[in-house]
């Protein structure tokens, strides 16, 4: 029963976190007493303290976007729900979650600095020029996959046009509510009031008022819709990337939550009460029909779902500058990542509903999800064709939420890099970081069959990989920082050898073939088996400066 696989896999998660979590937080010697830096340095600004429970919800939303969705319904269609299962589950409470955890505690503890400034500490001036070029390139990764998974929706025959329509509202509601919020004072409780059943009726109303890309924009051979909708997202990316938070981003994510919780209270109800049976298989061999093997690919394929390198920016960028006491950390990073792992666990179970040869399973990872959350809500009374309007609408919006924060990201460290200033130093990295994934989502790339593979299919791989590195480096730096205190330092180091080894494997996998080509003669250019190559280059040199760093890291007195 699909029921007693999801409680399972809810007590493994509370058992983590009553137990490892437990063990962390006194390996880590976490202090009430000790101030931290949003009560130390509160601006009212930047440094607010934050209560645990609120700052959770915020945290939660930051970090939960689409990966936790795409990630293990790939997995589990291509390697079976057994192997996708486990590692959700042991991957979230002894990998994703420590890499969470320590980020946030070492955070806390250099006064709310980001781990890419840990990174120029702890490692040296050196790997930390090298490490932002790899966070770069990771969320250059992070924007093409998503940005593609949206256009995708948005060109689905039955659905997408509605998709559209009802995202394209959505975020117009959002700048409204900015507008409401900031410009006419409007008190919080009374813009939530007006807003959110404003959502539900876009949600009502979108199928009935599709967008699509009209035919004169289409009139070329090379103009596919998808390919349009892929430049309209991307010129949101650099609007949202330029433009003040209060505007959009900060309404936007607000709403949004409330999108991640109903979905996950929707997927609990429906797992408990549904009485659904497993069909899927559990397990499909060690390589998969598309000749990917398990090891390393399910590793980097979850991603999210059971780690990712992108929490470790956030819980060291925004979340540490709103802890209240250091004790918080455990529920707010630890926990906030086995919620996330429920996330996963529940768009698992959408996969393990299908039968291997039902036609469901060819369809794009937004849709099984959405069918399967409607089919979970369905049994409790909610109108199905709403539900799975609902489910599609929420997937776009996680998706909003990484692109929003992704392309800013990606604009602060190019200035960064290049040491560009002001408003059209933000402009230029802006467009700077969005060139690739423009010039990637592209290209037209065929099967053997000559059928279009997404763009999102053709980088999935790579997003994933550099994501999972990117906590594995990551992890490293948090490594030689608790050798230097004298804390238990095998907490972070055995997470982050698996995670090297497995995305260093996969990376060595993408660009063999292309490498392979170049010594035989072949000059034709393969873009994933470069960039693959240039991340492995990148990350093998940051690797270096951290080995040099821990080897010469004597513990210090605590």
């Amino acid at each position: 029963m699909l029921a007693t696989v999801a409680l399972a896999a809810g007590a493994l998660f509370v058992a983590g976190y009553a137990i490892y979590g437990k063990l962390l937080a006194r390996w880590f010697d976490l202090d009430p007493r000790r101030p931290t830096p949003a009560c130390s340095l509160n601006d009212g600004v930047d440094y607010v303290p934050a209560k645990a429970p609120f700052l959770l919800g915020q945290h939660f939303s930051a970090i939960a976007a689409a990966g936790p969705i795409v990630g293990p319904i790939l997995g589990g269609l291509w390697f079976g729900w057994l192997p996708a299962l486990l590692w959700i589950v042991f991957g979230a409470i002894f990998f994703g979650a420590v890499h969470d955890f320590a980020s946030l505690v070492s955070s806390v503890r250099h006064r709310a600095r980001s781990v890419v400034e840990l990174v120029h500490e702890l490692l040296g001036p050196r790997a930390h020029g090298l490490f932002m070029a790899f966070v770069w390139l990771s969320l250059i990764y992070v924007i093409i996959a998503f940005a593609d998974l949206t256009s995708s929706s948005f060109v689905e025959p039955t659905y997408g046009g509605g998709v559209a329509a009802s995202s394209t509202l959505y975020l117009g509601a959002a700048v409204l509510m900015g507008v409401c919020l900031y410009r006419a004072h409007m008190p919080l409780w009374l813009a939530t009031a007006i807003f959110l059943p404003l959502i539900g009726v876009i949600i009502w109303c979108g199928p009935s008022i599709p967008l699509s890309i009209p035919s004169g924009w289409t009139a070329a051979p090379w103009a596919r819709p998808q390919l349009v909708w892929n430049g309209l997202i991307l010129a949101y990316c650099g609007i949202a990337s330029i433009i003040p938070m209060w505007l959009l981003l900060q309404p936007r994510g607000y709403l949004g939550g409330f999108f991640l919780y109903v979905t996950l209270a929707a997927g609990i109800v429906g797992l408990l009460l549904g009485g659904d049976r497993i069909q899927y298989p559990a397990f499909l061999g060690w390589t998969s029909q598309r000749g990917f093997p398990l090891f390393p690919l399910l590793f980097v394929t979850v991603a999210c779902g059971a780690c990712s390198g992108f929490h470790g920016i956030v819980s060291s960028g925004t979340t540490s500058k709103q802890i209240a006491r250091e004790t918080d950390c455990r529920l707010v990073g630890y926990g906030g990542m086995l919620l996330e792992g429920f996330v996963a666990v529940i768009a698992l179970s959408t996969v393990m509903l299908l039968s291997p040869h039902d036609a469901g399973t060819q369809r794009s990872p937004d849709r099984i999800y959405a069918e399967g959350l409607s089919h979970f809500v369905e049994r409790v009374g909610v109108n199905r064709e709403f539900a799975r309007s609902f489910a599609l609408l929420a997937f776009a919006t996680f998706i909003y939420d990484t692109l929003d924060v992704a392309t800013r990201l990606g604009r602060y460290v190019f200035q960064e890099l290049t040491g560009w200033k002001g408003r059209w130093g933000g402009v230029g990295a802006t467009l700077a970081t969005l060139a690739l994934p423009a010039m990637s989502m592209s290209w037209t790339v065929r099967d053997p069959a000559g059928n279009i593979v997404p763009a999102w299919r053709v980088f999935w791989t790579l997003f994933g990989t550099s994501n999972q590195l990117l906590a594995a480096l990551t992890l490293v730096t948090i490594t030689v920082w608790l050798k230097r205190t004298g804390y238990p330092w095998l907490i972070s180091a055995v997470p982050a050898a698996f995670l090297l080894t497995m995305t260093m494997w996969s990376l060595i996998l993408t660009a063999a073939p292309w490498a392979a080509g170049l010594i035989g003669g072949h000059t034709a250019m393969d873009w994933s088996g470069a960039i693959a190559l240039i991340l492995l280059f990148l990350a093998v040199l940051v690797l270096v400066e951290g080995w040099k760093a821990f080897a010469l890291t004597r513990p210090s007195s605590r």
